[in-house]
């Protein structure tokens, strides 16, 4: 591997093996509600191989099993694609599918654990992470499936997208509950404007193309790049059949958002949305990191990061936007029984920035416009926080943020339970792990009756 890359180095240097491990040690109390998996992805190539970019490192999924106040076992496993042993996207005969990192996300749907990477097939696991093979809804799904589908609390049903350079440039798919293709359907007027994320309200879908397109000279091997000849966009259109038809766009500002926190419709009908967004010269940035290429070098992964609000109004076909902070984020998540739905809370990963600074985890009080920041400490990364209702809640916040440190000066990890409402109180229990993890991206957590 090239030590010059940073996304092979600190936090993110690879794992050279897979391990399993049983009754971890656990500082602290466990809440006995905390009943189920923790599993969370991460791009870690195979010894020996250097990826040209971030992204295209080979996904590996790390679980912890909690159950009874124990912390019962920790396993990590590569997943096993045909691109784990250097089978091409790109065949004679068009994309391979099934030629998947697998690295980006991990999500249980109807019984299955997929793994994810968008522009693929998702691939599914066993509870114990072993690989069952890549997975296309009983061959009703024909696009690639984007790293962060939407399940809708309320009706269980799965939202999620396909996007390609190639038309179509998007389709909007639903799954049933039990994990049936119900809808699939083309947006008409979508372009080759990146689509990592976009968001579900109770009653509409949304897409966003920002900035970044299709950009066939880009030389990593992910072919994107920055563009100011696109005019910017939101796409709404109505959930359920016959709705892509009837997509509406809005002209939005120039940035790239690559996840969202939420959205969901006000009181007065107007669909509000929220991500990290970067500017111009924070993509320059943050791609030379991805890339490890030219420029000066970057220590982050991103930089000018900041969380963007926008509220289009159906009404006057506008979008109003604006900044809602000025501290360098990523990862958001929320209270997951609110998607789609108006939240108060919202948690984020801090980064440093020019000012330089620790990571740490940020709590944001949409009601009152405040923040808390947990500060991880020097040498230390955590991961994007899953949140876990407590046993009982009454209030949005009631409830665990759980999340995998990254810690270089011990070279070890830890998993945290930390109390959603009042995230500075510290660990209501750490779970020490038997090697450093890999700083990865995404993950969820599965409670014991879908873990069976």
């Amino acid at each position: 591997m090239d030590p010059a890359k940073p996304y092979l180095t600190g936090h993110y240097t690879p794992v050279v093996d897979e391990v399993t491990a049983f009754d971890l040690p656990v500082e602290g109390t466990l809440p006995p509600e905390l009943s189920g998996q923790l599993v969370r992805n991460s791009h870690n190539p195979k010894p020996g191989v250097t990826p040209t970019h971030w992204w295209k490192g080979s996904g590996m999924v790390h679980g912890v099993r909690l159950r009874d106040g124990r912390a019962e076992w920790y396993r990590n496993r590569w997943v096993r694609t045909p691109a784990l042993d250097g089978a091409p996207y790109l065949t004679e005969s068009g994309p391979d599918l099934s030629a998947s990192t697998a690295g980006t996300h991990i999500i249980e749907h109807a019984g299955r654990l997929l793994a994810l990477c968008e522009a693929n097939f998702p691939f599914e696991l066993t509870r114990e992470l072993d690989t069952v093979g890549a997975y296309d809804f009983s061959g009703k799904l024909t696009t690639a499936m984007t790293a962060h589908p939407k399940q809708d609390p309320v009706t269980g049903e799965l939202h999620f997208f396909g996007s390609s350079p190639m038309p179509p440039f998007l389709t909007y798919h639903v799954a049933s509950p039990g994990g049936d293709m119900v809808l699939s359907e083309q947006v008409p007027g979508a372009t080759t404007a990146l689509k990592h994320d976009f968001a579900i309200t109770e009653n509409h879908v949304v897409f966003l193309e920002m900035s970044v397109t299709f950009d066939h000279t880009e030389t990593s091997g992910i072919p994107y790049g920055w563009s100011d000849d696109i005019a910017p966009r939101l796409g709404i259109l109505p959930r359920g059949a016959g709705g892509a038809a009837r997509v509406r766009w809005y002209d939005i500002e120039p940035g790239q958002a690559l996840h969202f926190a939420n959205a969901y419709e006000d009181a007065q009908g107007r669909i509000v949305i929220e991500g990290p967004t970067l500017d111009r010269e924070g993509w320059k940035l943050s791609w030379t990191w991805w890339a490890g290429t030219g420029g000066p070098r970057h220590s982050e992964p991103v930089t000018r990061s900041v969380i963007r609000r926008w509220v289009a109004d159906p009404a006057t076909g506008t979008v109003t936007e604006g900044r809602c902070d000025d501290l360098n984020v990523e990862f958001p998540t929320i209270n997951e029984d609110l998607l789609g739905r108006e939240h108060r809370y919202q948690y984020a990963i801090a980064f440093p920035d020019e000012r330089g600074g620790n990571h740490g985890l940020v709590k944001y009080d949409r009601r009152d416009g405040t923040r808390r920041i947990l500060d991880a400490g020097t040498g230390v990364l955590p991961s994007e926080a899953v949140f876990v209702p407590a046993a009982g809640a009454t209030r949005e916040d009631d409830g665990y943020l759980l999340t995998v440190t990254s810690d270089l000066h011990r070279n070890a990890s830890s998993l945290l339970v930390l109390d959603a409402s009042d995230l500075c109180r510290g660990p209501i229990a750490t779970i020490r792990l038997p090697h450093r993890v890999t700083a990865g991206i995404h993950g969820s957590w599965i409670p014991e009756e879908q873990t069976a």
